[in-house]
């Protein structure tokens, strides 16, 4: 139901839909109002709207890199959800590109240093969970399993940093994308860890050709990752203010 609400196609409707039943009657205005609101929703519907808000989103990313005090930080990385469901633990295309992208980048962190464990965190709603087929993969990839964790009974990212909350130290490097990482280390911070933020990818283009200008169905989607994430971190910081 979110994912709907802030979804740019819902907000086209809904603007369809009030301006066919008040433009005749409204006052100028109003009629101005309609006239801004639907250039707005035209605009987030292109890919300069939405890698605008995109970028907005992925500045909010701590800058500073992991220093010597992180050498030997253990690395959490957040699963990023399954397309199906696994028929096996090694059923790799039910995983989302996402998860693939913050695997690889946990797994390139964990070769450029000390062979520190890693944790894979994410259930999921199935009986084979995510952190269990990320894991599998992790070990394909050349990861030892002694140096494997998985914490698969969370299905939030709120709720994997509270399950995880006194079983690390204090220092963790966080892995997961650029998107997803402020809205991650609010959670974390709030669970009582000092993540280090390493970002797996980046979901901004720069402007290209003049389809930059055009409504794209990607566009859309990107403009709606961005406005759930932004949701998320509002949602997160309130949930941290509450739990003191």
């Amino acid at each position: 139901m979110p994912h709907l609400l802030l979804s740019p196609m819902t907000w086209a409707l809904l603007w369809m839909a009030l301006a066919w039943s008040s433009w005749r009657r409204g006052r100028t205005w109003w009629r101005a109002g309609l006239v801004v609101s639907g250039l707005v929703i035209v605009l987030l519907c292109t890919p300069l709207g939405a890698n605008t808000l995109i970028r907005a989103v992925e500045s909010r990313v701590p800058a500073s890199h992991c220093d010597l005090a992180y050498a030997q930080a253990p690395i959490v990385v957040l699963a990023g959800g399954l397309e199906d469901e696994p028929r096996a633990q090694d059923d790799y295309i039910a995983l989302t590109p996402s998860s693939w992208r913050r695997l690889r980048g946990s797994v390139e962190l964990w070769r450029s240093g000390a062979q520190v464990p890693m944790v894979i965190a994410g259930g999921g709603p199935f009986s084979i969970k995510e952190a269990t087929v990320l894991a599998r993969l992790a070990q394909d990839w050349h990861v030892p399993a002694p140096l494997l964790r998985e914490e698969s009974k969370s299905t939030t990212t709120w709720q994997s940093a509270q399950a995880l909350r006194g079983t690390l130290p204090v220092r963790v490097r966080l892995v997961s994308s650029a998107t997803h990482l402020p809205r991650a280390v609010v959670a974390f911070r709030a669970a009582g860890f000092a993540p280090c933020a390493v970002a797996s990818d980046s979901a901004y283009v720069p402007m290209g050709s003049i389809g930059y200008f055009l409504p794209q169905l990607s566009a859309m989607q990107k403009t709606q990752l961005a406005l759930y994430e932004m949701a998320g971190t509002v949602s997160y910081r309130w949930k941290a203010r509450v739990a003191g």
